[in-house]
């Protein structure tokens, strides 16, 4: 009878498709989309072509679960940071979510929607598609909750949600180019510290 590890019936995967998953996220986080060839990618997993195809689908596909994933894990502080109470505590929260996500010792530094957008050619028109869908997501969500801290008073009446989403966005991408060129946790997180000093006031 087959399982949830199973491939055809009757014959096991032979292989921890959750954990092959992870190792494919870190590969791409760190590569870029185009800088992680098949063999790369398949000797990370631990896994041959043709199991990667028969688990995953093609690369592409595999970059869109990889992506996924790495939205509900490394980058879940997103998510979290629209919930706190004001909206100078939603871009505090990302911020620091972002310098803590894109320094961490256990990971590529970086963000791997900013490293896998890189030097992408025609062959990494989807990717390319689906990480400008990916940041356009997240803008959205941010600018939602901007507009309602100006609804509710948070935010000044002449505050632009859409403009300081943006400036949270530009800022945390920053961190990210930083992050990945070596620039160290405590000297992003002065910065973004910084940036925020400018925020208005209710």
């Amino acid at each position: 009878m087959a399982t949830k590890q199973s491939g055809a019936i009757g014959r096991p995967r032979g292989f921890d498709t959750d954990q092959a998953l992870e190792r494919a996220m870190l590969v791409f986080w760190e590569l870029g989309y185009e800088g992680a060839g098949l063999a790369t990618l398949t000797e990370a997993m631990g896994i041959s072509t043709t199991s990667m195809y028969a688990a995953f689908g093609n690369k592409e596909e595999l970059f869109r679960k990889a992506l996924e994933r790495y939205t509900e894990g490394p980058s879940a502080y997103l998510t979290r940071a629209l919930e706190e109470p004001t909206a100078f505590g939603v871009a505090t929260a990302i911020l620091e979510g972002a310098v803590r996500a894109t320094t961490g010792p256990t990971h590529p530094h970086g963000c791997m929607g900013v490293q896998a957008a890189l030097a992408v050619g025609a062959s990494g028109r989807g990717p390319r598609d689906l990480l400008i869908a990916w940041r356009n997501d997240g803008h959205f969500r941010v600018r939602e909750r901007f507009q309602r801290a100006v609804d509710d008073g948070d935010l000044p009446p002449q505050a632009d949600p859409d403009l300081l989403a943006r400036y949270v966005a530009t800022l945390t991408f920053g961190i990210a180019v930083q992050a990945a060129s070596g620039v160290d946790r405590d000297e992003l997180q002065a910065m973004a510290d910084t940036a925020l000093r400018v925020w208005p006031p209710a």
